[in-house]
């Protein structure tokens, strides 16, 4: 876990969904130390990303999920760097919308635990936004990386394709907010919160009957 640390880079580009494109900022996460790290989320530009990384190892291409803003520079980030792309596999209906000729190397998997300089990474399996998006929590680092299934101020977006509202509060509510409550929630989009702030918003949707 020496020199263990989260770095944030903000790029940006276009969300398309369902006929409809939409101008967006991504938050793309490292997490490692001088030598080594993973990248959670590879969002529009894998130059940005490769020159963040310096000289360091890339150990994995981690994808919370298979909106087109998070995983278009993947594939290229990947030729870069030899690092394997990981998704978990009820996206790849998504994914290949992005990416006809190119499949992710490896599967994500509910409990699956990643290593990067020292510290652990597990995955969370938060279907919701969509029916294959991950988590994942380092409590060694009190970090959750919650790709956009949770948000400052609530649940990430369902109004699309491959989406559901009661599936992504139940994630939420069942896989998240168990964690301890100084948790930092690390975005795919926009500023950070905590666990504990995010348990009110939650019961509000809640006590709507879902």
């Amino acid at each position: 876990m020496a020199g263990a640390r989260i770095e944030r880079l903000v790029t940006s580009g276009t969300f398309s969904l369902d006929g409809g494109t939409w101008d967006v900022d991504n938050n793309v996460w490292i997490v490692g130390d001088d030598s080594e790290a993973i990248v959670v989320d590879a969002a529009h530009d894998a130059a940005a990303i490769a020159a963040a990384l310096g000289g360091r190892t890339l150990r994995a291409i981690v994808c919370t999920h298979a909106h087109n803003d998070h995983i278009d520079a993947a594939p290229e980030l990947a030729a870069r760097t030899g690092a394997p792309i990981l998704l978990h596999g009820d996206d790849l209906p998504l994914w290949k919308q992005t990416h006809p000729d190119r499949m992710p190397d490896g599967e994500l998997s509910d409990g699956q635990v990643l290593t990067v300089a020292g510290v652990e990474l597990t995955v969370l399996h938060t279907p919701g936004h969509a029916p294959g998006a991950v988590c994942l929590y380092a409590p060694d680092l009190a970090a959750l990386f919650s790709g956009d299934t949770l948000f400052a101020g609530g649940p990430g977006a369902t109004g699309r394709s491959y989406s559901d509202f009661p599936t992504i509060v139940d994630s939420i509510r069942h896989r998240l907010l168990t964690l301890a409550g100084d948790t930092v929630v690390h975005t795919g989009h926009g500023d950070a919160t905590t666990i504990a702030a995010e348990a009110p918003h939650l019961q509000e949707w809640l006590d709507r009957g879902f």
